[in-house]
C-alpha cells in the first residue's frame, strides 16, 4: 500500500486513518477477518490479512482508510486463485451518503466501522460514502455532481454538522434538493439531522442553534411533501445514538466511536430497507 502521508491525527487511531481491513462473505452476509497491521508513521506498507489452506470461492470485500489518499495497492492473491465477479447486489442503483467528517468516518477504530460501511453489511445494497470532512455544507456543484451519479437508489443528506447558522442550512437544503429532484423526481431522500454532540447538554446556545437547524430541516421536507414529492422523508438524528448516550458514544464529543457508528447504523437500517422496499 502507498498513501499520500502517513497517520497524524490526535482524536483518531492510524488503523482507522490510514489502514485496511478485510472482510468475507457475500453481500448482507459479511464477517471482519482481519484489519492491517502496520508501523503508524508508514506512508507506505505491506500486510498479510490472512492465509487459508482451504480452497473454496469467497466474496471478499476491502475497505479503504477514511483519511488518508491511497496512491497505490497491490493485492496479492495464490497463483493458482480464480478472480471472478463480485456476488449481485439486492438493488441495481447504490445509495448515495453526504455529508460531513461524522459520514466520512471519523473517528472509526478502522475503515469497516465508519456507519456507511457498516450499513454496507447489514443491507446487501452498494453504499458511497461522500463524507467531506470540514466541508459537506451544502453546495448547489456537488448537488450536481450527486445528480450525475447513475441511477441511485437512495440519498441520505446528514449534513446539517458543518453548516453553522440556521440561515446557512435555510438557503442550501431546498436547493440542494431541487437539483437533485431535476435529475431524479422519483428516487427516495431521506433528509437526517445531525447527531446530538456532548456539549448539547451544557451549552444552551448549542442545544437551541440545532434545533433551530432541525426544524428548518422538518419543514423544508415537510412543504416538499405538501407540493408532491412523497417521496422525501426526514430522520431525527438527535435520536441515533440512542438516550443519554453521548458521553459512551463519541470520542471527543462530536465525532462518534465504533459504538456510536454501530447504533447509527442500527437506527438508520430499518429506515432505508423500508425506502429501499428490501425484505431483509
Amino acid at each position: 500500500m502507498r498513501l499520500a502521508g502517513p497517520a497524524n491525527m490526535h482524536h483518531m487511531p492510524p488503523t482507522g486513518q490510514c489502514g485496511f481491513d478485510c472482510y468475507l462473505g457475500e453481500p448482507g452476509e459479511q464477517y471482519l477477518i482481519a484489519a492491517a497491521k502496520f508501523k503508524p508513521m508508514a506512508s507506505e506498507y505491506e500486510s498479510q490479512l490472512y492465509q487459508w489452506n482451504i480452497k473454496k470461492d469467497v466474496a471478499v470485500t476491502l475497505n479503504f482508510p477514511l483519511y488518508q489518499g491511497v496512491e497505490e495497492v497491490w493485492i496479492g492473491v495464490d497463483k493458482d486463485a480464480v478472480i471472478s465477479d463480485a456476488p449481485a447486489y439486492a438493488s441495481s442503483g447504490p445509495v448515495i451518503i453526504y455529508g460531513t467528517s461524522v459520514t466520512q468516518g471519523g473517528c472509526a477504530s478502522r475503515p469497516g466501522m465508519a456507519y456507511s460501511n457498516i450499513l454496507s453489511r447489514m443491507i446487501p445494497v452498494e453504499f458511497v460514502n461522500l463524507g467531506f470532512s470540514g466541508n459537506g455544507k451544502g453546495e448547489p456543484e456537488l448537488a450536481h455532481i450527486l445528480s450525475q451519479i447513475d441511477d441511485p437508489a437512495l440519498y441520505i443528506l446528514d449534513y446539517e454538522g458543518n453548516t453553522g447558522e440556521a440561515d446557512n442550512i435555510a438557503r442550501s437544503l431546498p436547493v440542494f434538493i431541487r437539483i437533485l429532484r431535476e435529475r431524479h423526481p422519483e428516487v427516495p431522500i431521506l433528509v437526517v439531522s445531525r447527531i446530538r454532540n456532548a456539549g448539547d447538554r451544557f451549552y444552551k446556545e448549542r442545544r437551541e442553534l440545532s434545533s433551530r437547524r432541525r426544524l428548518i430541516q422538518i419543514e423544508t421536507v415537510e412543504q416538499r411533501r405538501a407540493e408532491g414529492d412523497s417521496n422525501i422523508h426526514f430522520m431525527d438524528g438527535s435520536k441515533l445514538l440512542g438516550e443519554d448516550s453521548v458521553s459512551e458514544c463519541t470520542v471527543d464529543g462530536i465525532h462518534p466511536t465504533d459504538l456510536g457508528f454501530l447504533r447509527m447504523a442500527q437506527s438508520l437500517a430499518p429506515m432505508i430497507r423500508t425506502l429501499l422496499r428490501l425484505t431483509r
